[in-house]
């Protein structure tokens, strides 16, 4: 395997790996170890950004050598690029349209455990946290399919 190969194929590994930790595993157990769910989301929310602008260093550094790798812009536009460039796509946006207004509410709200049930500041919030799980779900879908297809195209391309 060149060095190309090796690089797209371990970016794409990574951060499919650090979004699926933080998912399964760092925001479930924000909220059920620490005392308050506004404690909980301002960790889950600080490393979903960490998560997001790693991933979107490694969407370049994968599509940057998938781009060296196949010298072509059909190569460049094969499925398992499209999937990271889709990912890069979905979290960039996740990252400045969504998150940043999560942000602004959190603090306008001061505390979303205090806030009233029919605040409209609050349903804002949920509705942008309901918009960025999905656009999670969606970089983790893309980044499954294409890994899988980056193996499958990989391994049809190796010397036997």
């Amino acid at each position: 395997m060149s060095l190309l190969n090796t690089v797209e194929l371990l970016a794409l590994g990574l951060w499919l790996g650090a979004d699926l930790f933080l998912s399964l595993v760092v925001a479930p157990g924000a909220f059920a170890v620490l005392a308050s769910r506004d404690r909980a989301g301002a960790l889950v929310g600080f490393a979903l950004a960490r998560v997001h602008f790693l991933g979107l260093g490694l969407g370049v550094a994968a599509l940057a050598a998938r781009a060296a790798r196949t010298r072509t812009l059909a190569g460049l536009l094969a499925p398992p690029g499209l999937a990271i460039a889709l990912m890069t796509g979905l979290t960039l946006v996740s990252q400045l349209a969504v998150s940043g207004r999560m942000a602004r509410l959190r603090v306008q709200m001061g505390s979303i455990e205090g806030a009233p049930a029919g605040s409209p500041l609050l349903a804002e919030f949920g509705r942008l946290h309901r918009i960025s799980v999905g656009l999670e779900c969606a970089v983790m879908l893309a980044g499954l399919v294409g890994f899988v297809l980056l193996v499958r195209e990989l391994s049809r391309s190796a010397p036997a």
